[in-house]
């Protein structure tokens, strides 16, 4: 029986991590990342890049989509701070700015990983 109420847990605790993945959809920049996303694994099914070139695109995605649900977490965090009066607006700036600031070096590292992969392919056409 304690078996089966731990396996119940962790199924919760999965459907709560996926319903706030889902609820991070609803941001525009998730919408852009989950676009992006979906033409780079077309390019790569098309290219037909190596199973280490695979490796290095889905650690990209996953990298920029969980920073970015961070960075939307970050931002609710400041804006109910903001609103509660426990946070000065003046002060919710740069955390919202740093957070974003993440998504922005990981979207850019990983935009230079997708190009050294398809310049690489293109080379040889």
């Amino acid at each position: 029986m304690q078996l089966y109420r731990t396996f119940l847990k962790i199924i919760h605790s999965f459907r709560y991590a996926i319903l706030g993945a889902m609820h991070a959809t609803s941001e525009r920049n998730m919408r852009i990342h989950l676009l992006a996303s979906v033409i780079v694994l077309i390019v790569g099914v098309v290219l037909q890049i190596t199973a280490y070139e695979w490796i290095a695109v889905v650690l990209c995605m996953a990298l920029v989509i969980s920073l970015e649900i961070l960075n939307t977490a970050i931002e609710r965090i400041c804006d109910a701070l903001v609103k509660s009066g426990a946070l000065p607006y003046e002060q919710a700036g740069l955390p919202k700015d740093l957070s974003a600031g993440a998504v922005l070096v990981a979207a850019m590292g990983s935009a230079a990983v997708g190009v050294i992969i398809v310049l690489n392919y293109l080379r040889t056409f």
